[in-house]
């Protein structure tokens, strides 16, 4: 009888102890809230003349408010609840000497959408005048399609050094979105060095497909197993078979918000803003990727809440530097090109560069085929002698239907 009592009263001490834990983390949480520490005023304006708003938007992207969808899942594009604003929201984190990357980044979202982009810039203070500037500069035909806020770089003031270093600098602010964005319900995330080869209506378009426990969407790290770095040498619980990749990542955030996410550090289900902080204190000394890494983990617990999509839509030099492993690229082409390691600035893999370039020196206004299309399919002609490059024709496949569409668009407006 004693051995039972003892079990019991050891089951009542442990879970007393882990309930001050889950509370000792919000009050935490809440206080650093409270205290502001993630509240520096963004900074608001609107591309084009007339239209600075001067404040945050607070409009639902693709939907009014959070999506509320059956298991069965809606076409892309449909609308849900018969309502929906056609604000894509776009968010990406600029550190220290990528502000032309990614303006180049913004500046392929612009030349292929046709529905309204709103940029969330998070970048260090001395940025803020530059991407401005250059933004303003863009030409009056442009300048309807998009409107820009600057942010400041802001982390929890607990471990506010530690949040800013992990990995690569700043990057570990994409985990705060939901919490800095609190008026936006659904965001595109990507890294500067994306570069987008269709219009951002076709990836925002799997926020109608998620079901209703997804709240995330990514692509898989590796599809290849052999080559994988999370299932050959992760120290910490990973997404799937090979992990995944967070540099393109569509979230919705309402959801992630509301959401109680599973964990191994309690037996008690925590909120996003409860789990970053203490996932850090446990596997800062077993992480190599950074915020990626916690996001695996994240995923690794909750799997039902993660859509997944294919590796045409963030298209690594993983894909090809080996020979060709990205199978849907090989039958549809590259969406979204994702020029990792500083490839588009150095000679390792210059198929890569020459999109980069083809995009960064293109004139807004010239003719998009004569003054971008031909010269990169003829710069590309000189990278065969990579693997990348002998998989070039899949970054331009869906690029010429890309420019096809907007030629469309232009003959249809005169």
């Amino acid at each position: 009888m004693r051995c039972y009592l003892h079990a019991l009263l050891m089951c009542v001490i442990f879970a007393f102890v882990s309930m001050l834990y889950v509370f000792n983390q919000l009050a935490s949480t809440l206080e650093t809230r409270d205290s502001g520490s993630l509240g520096k005023a963004p900074r608001v304006y609107a591309g084009g003349r007339g239209r600075n708003t001067g404040r945050v938007v607070s409009k639902a992207p693709g939907v009014t408010g959070p999506l509320h969808l059956d298991d069965d899942r809606e076409g892309p594009g449909s609308t849900i609840h018969g309502s929906r604003d056609e604000t894509m929201h776009l968010a990406v984190v600029a550190c220290g000497p990528r502000l032309e990357e990614t303006l180049t980044m913004l500046k392929s979202t612009v030349l292929f959408s046709q529905k309204p982009l709103h940029f969330h810039i998070f970048a260090e203070d001395h940025l803020h005048a530059s991407f401005s500037k250059a933004l303003e500069s863009w030409p009056s035909m442009v300048q309807p399609r998009f409107n820009f806020t600057n942010y400041p770089i802001t982390f929890p003031s607990d471990n506010a050094k530690e949040w800013k270093k992990l990995f690569k600098p700043c990057a570990s602010q994409r985990l705060f979105l939901p919490l800095i964005l609190k008026d936006v319900d659904s965001l595109l995330y990507v890294d500067t060095d994306i570069l987008f080869l269709q219009p951002v209506e076709e990836i925002w378009a799997f926020l109608s497909q998620f079901n209703s426990s997804q709240l995330a969407a990514m692509a898989p790290e590796h599809e290849e197993p052999r080559i994988g770095w999370y299932n050959r040498f992760a120290r910490h619980p990973y997404y799937g078979k090979t992990g995944i990749n967070s540099g393109v990542m569509l979230m919705n955030m309402t959801r992630i918000r509301e959401k109680h996410f599973k964990n191994d550090m309690t037996s008690v289900s925590l909120r996003w803003e409860e789990m970053l902080m203490p996932l850090l204190q446990k596997y800062k000394l077993n992480i190599t990727w950074g915020d990626q890494d916690l996001l695996n983990i994240i995923f690794h617990h909750n799997p039902e809440s993660l859509y997944v999509f294919t590796c045409q839509w963030n298209y690594r030099p993983d894909h090809c530097i080996y020979g060709s492993n990205c199978q849907q690229a090989e039958q549809e082409g590259v969406f979204i090109l994702h020029g990792n390691r500083g490839v588009y600035h150095d000679n390792k893999q210059p198929a890569f560069r020459a999109v980069y370039e083809a995009i960064q020196k293109y004139p807004f206004g010239e003719d998009i085929v004569t003054s971008m299309l031909l010269p990169l399919e003829a710069a590309l002609q000189d990278t065969t002698h990579t693997y990348c490059g002998r998989s070039s024709h899949l970054f331009t496949r869906r690029l010429q239907q890309s420019v096809q569409s907007v030629l469309r668009e232009a003959t249809r407006r005169r």
